[in-house]
């Protein structure tokens, strides 16, 4: 069997779970505000535009995910299948559930898990990805949130510039749809990487044929499996304005294209959604931080790189080194994690029941 072959399979269906689930989020913004009223429609700009930054600017991303956590020569094509295979299953999992997920935090967290199967991992840049990871959210957050301030203070002084049917309302829909594919832009740059990254580094293509078969699964994914996801993003955690759909876009747009330059794989998703946070608690106050769908997102991001590592450690001792004895141990800890979360929600409930019946305090 050629390993290969199965290496690039998984990678394109890798980069068409990426289309999904962090370039399709990026129209969001202008999805949820009705500047973009059709599905199809916001599919496709992203789906151009996404391709366009994996072939402009995508590189830089690449040479880091290629081999900047890891040693090359680990790389090898059966490794490259693990490590696919570990951020395809957990990101795929996510998109089933309508959870837009970073994809940057699945492939990383992939082969940090290999890194740790051969204790080799280049711990300095791994430090400098994280670093990034909670910045750019957190950056973005307060930009949005700045900008929403300054919105609110220009709607309320002019308020009919977004009126339906007039001059200032058409020119702001074209302004939101231009940065909703500037933000697109901004992913392809980034994310296409985390697809095609591991193959240019196992030597079975080269960055220039990496970034172009990557863009062009991602905006299959885009096209095919996205709707979900940009149904979460737009609709699902706050209704949007013309121009504070256009301040989310740009701000996660402009952190991601900056941290692609640099070479540094970033969540876009996270980047888009905590902006789309900080407008709406610009608004609305941090009242909007008790929705449901928040919560399910934050536990996600948090649960995804470690589970992707768990995945791919436990596969290179289970179909390379057929290590069974620490496939054991990884089950054994998840079986005891899982009863241990298990009980405490039981024990959650008993007391809420004994208190509802007036046994508790």
């Amino acid at each position: 069997m050629d390993w290969s072959y199965v290496a690039i399979a998984i990678a394109l269906f890798f980069a068409m779970n990426i289309g999904a689930s962090g370039t399709a989020a990026s129209m969001g913004a202008a999805y949820g505000s009705g500047a973009v009223k059709s599905k199809l429609l916001a599919m496709i700009l992203v789906a151009i535009a996404a391709l366009l930054g994996a072939v402009l600017g995508g590189g830089e991303v690449v040479k880091t995910i290629s081999g900047g956590i890891i040693p090359t020569n680990f790389l090898s094509i059966e490794v490259v299948v693990i490590i696919l295979a570990s951020a395809t299953l957990t990101l795929f999992g996510a998109n089933l559930l309508g959870i837009p997920l970073s994809t940057s935090e699945v492939t990383v967290g992939s082969i940090v898990g290999v890194g740790l199967a051969y204790q080799s991992l280049f711990v300095e840049h791994i430090l400098v990805i994280l670093f990034f990871w909670i910045v750019v959210p957190i950056a973005a957050f307060i930009g949005a949130y700045v900008a929403g301030r300054v919105i609110s203070r220009v709607e309320r002084r002019w308020p009919d510039l977004q009126k339906p049917g007039s001059k200032g309302e058409r020119w702001l829909t074209i302004l939101l749809v231009l940065c909703g594919v500037y933000e697109a832009f901004s992913a392809g740059m980034n994310n296409v990487a985390n697809a095609v990254g591991p193959l240019v580094g196992a030597g079975l293509m080269s960055t220039d044929s990496g970034v172009w078969l990557g863009g062009l699964a991602v905006a299959a994914g885009c096209l095919l499996l996205g709707g979900k996801v940009l149904e979460t993003n737009g609709k699902k955690i706050t209704s949007l304005s013309l121009l504070q759909g256009s301040a989310v876009s740009a701000t996660g747009g402009t952190l991601v294209i900056v941290a692609s330059l640099f070479g540094i794989p970033v969540p876009l998703t996270q980047a888009t959604t905590c902006a789309i946070l900080g407008v709406g608690t610009s608004e609305r106050g941090f009242v909007l931080w008790q929705k449901g769908i928040i919560k399910q997102i934050l536990m996600v991001w948090i649960v995804s790189p470690v589970s992707s590592l768990v995945v791919s450690f436990a596969f290179v001792h289970l179909f390379l080194r057929s290590d069974l004895y620490t496939l054991v141990v990884l089950v054994s800890v998840f079986v005891a994690t899982l009863g241990f979360v298990g009980l405490i929600r039981l024990i959650r409930r008993e007391n809420s029941s004994i208190n509802d019946q007036g046994g508790g305090i």
